[in-house]
């Protein structure tokens, strides 16, 4: 168990079922049919960010576990699934705010301060607590009588309000940098496409003569280069072979696998994403993955469908699934990474997204004419590798500026927690800290 930190000689430690109400309110089963309530599940809610999103559902359309009814200074604690710390304040809820039986509803008892409360509920020791005690592997639960045996620190009432303004002016100002650090990962992310979007079809030498390509969604592009049709540009295309397998990765070299067509997402090859080939099954050593394969996905969601990566070493014992169509192209024409970066390109998802066929948005596919019969700008195969290079290296400047970002990010949660611990506990003197503010302000 985490150690609750010594608090304060004033304190008390109280179960939670001594400052609280659990689960005051519930919606009868006799609720109007037409009943609108705005829903909110577990997965919805988030330790850092609260209540992210609700669903407007009618009574008789909602689902059996939409009971809870909440109230605004109210927290609700996810008893099942644990693992995700879904624990969030309730906080000038709608009136028809309703959450799921998955949720202990916290509502303090008079004495009590609401904020306060809530705080202490997202604090690390309580959060830790509910982890603990809770029941199960895959769909761990704590009970709802165990919950309200947990302990929670209780100051007087008029410090339970201090902390709470404290944390939720220190908090704040901390999210708000966490906040613009996730902004900047965007904005990186966008510009990394950007950079090669104009690499790969308008190239790296800003002083080049231009000429209209002929091709709408590609535009003008460098004059000594050509625009070529996929099918031109290929020795082979194939896809592979789909096989029940077990529901894990190969562990070694030795044992065979098939790639999941998830391998290709993002752009970058990720030999992880397999599933092994049960021994009772004899593998196909043809489809194995060597280095140089340019592997496209033929079947997933919109955003996905098409996406393309290339290996850059062999992997013999993993092998193609019939969801992925794997190109080797003639070596004097195109260059598997230069194809795969444009494939990325908006221009390219434009044409591959409209392309794609399906019953389901959640699965397309595209076809091999529609890959092979898109234009593509192609350089000279030296200009091809020389813009290849400048994207590596530009991709190693992206990934720096972004791992610094992620860590910042991480370095501020961590904070966060900390300092809320630290606050619930007595372990900082947040009157002070609150009179300083004031001042400042």
């Amino acid at each position: 168990m985490m150690a609750m930190p010594a608090l304060p000689p004033e304190w008390e430690m109280k179960p939670l079922k001594r400052v609280a109400t659990l689960n005051p309110e519930v919606l009868s089963e006799k609720t109007d049919p037409d009943f609108l309530m705005q829903y909110a599940d577990i997965s919805s809610v988030s330790l850092e960010s609260g209540i992210e999103a609700t669903e407007t559902l009618r009574f008789e359309k909602a689902p059996s576990r939409a009971r809870r009814i909440v109230r605004h200074g109210d927290t609700i604690v996810s008893t099942v699934r644990t693992y995700l710390k879904a624990i969030a304040p309730v906080l000038t809820p709608p009136e028809n705010l309703v959450v799921s039986t998955g949720f202990t509803v916290v509502r303090p008892m008079p004495g009590i301060d609401p904020g306060f409360l809530s705080w202490v509920c997202r604090s690390e020791p309580f959060v830790h607590e509910v982890v603990a005690y809770s029941d199960g592997v895959s769909y761990p639960a704590i009970a709802p009588t165990v919950l309200s045996r947990l302990h929670v620190p209780v100051p007087p009432a008029d410090e339970q309000q201090a902390i709470a303004d404290f944390l939720d002016r220190e908090v704040s100002l901390i999210d708000a940098l966490s906040a613009d650090y996730r902004q900047l990962l965007e904005t990186l992310e966008e510009k990394r496409w950007k950079v090669v979007a104009e690499a790969v079809t308008k190239g790296i030498n800003p002083v080049v003569q231009m000429k209209d390509c002929g091709v709408k969604w590609i535009g003008d592009v460098p004059k000594h280069w050509e625009v070529k049709r996929i099918k031109y540009l290929v020795r082979t295309i194939e896809q592979g072979w789909s096989p029940q397998c077990e529901g894990f990765p190969v562990e070694s070299s030795e044992d065979w696998g098939v790639l999941k067509v998830g391998c290709v997402n993002g752009g970058t090859f990720n030999p992880g994403e397999n599933k092994t080939l049960p021994v009772d099954l004899n593998p196909i050593p043809e489809l194995g993955i060597v280095a140089g394969d340019l592997l496209v996905s033929r079947a997933n969601t919109r955003e996905l469908v098409g996406s393309a990566a290339v290996a850059h070493t062999d992997h013999p014992n993993l092998m193609l699934c019939d969801k992925l169509y794997r190109l080797r192209l003639l070596p004097n024409k195109c260059l598997p990474e230069f194809l795969g970066r444009y494939l990325g390109t908006d221009a390219a998802r434009e044409q591959i997204e409209l392309s794609a066929t399906g019953a389901s948005s959640s699965m397309l596919n595209i076809g091999q004419s529609v890959i092979l019969e898109m234009a593509v700008p192609v350089p000279p195969p030296t200009e091809q590798s020389d813009i290849i290079t400048f994207l590596v290296q530009e991709d190693a400047n992206f990934d720096s500026l972004s791992t610094d970002a992620k860590h910042a990010i991480a370095r501020l949660k961590e904070r966060r927690a900390a300092l809320i611990t630290a606050a619930v506990t007595g372990q900082i003197d947040v009157r002070t800290r609150n009179a300083a503010a004031m001042e400042a302000a």
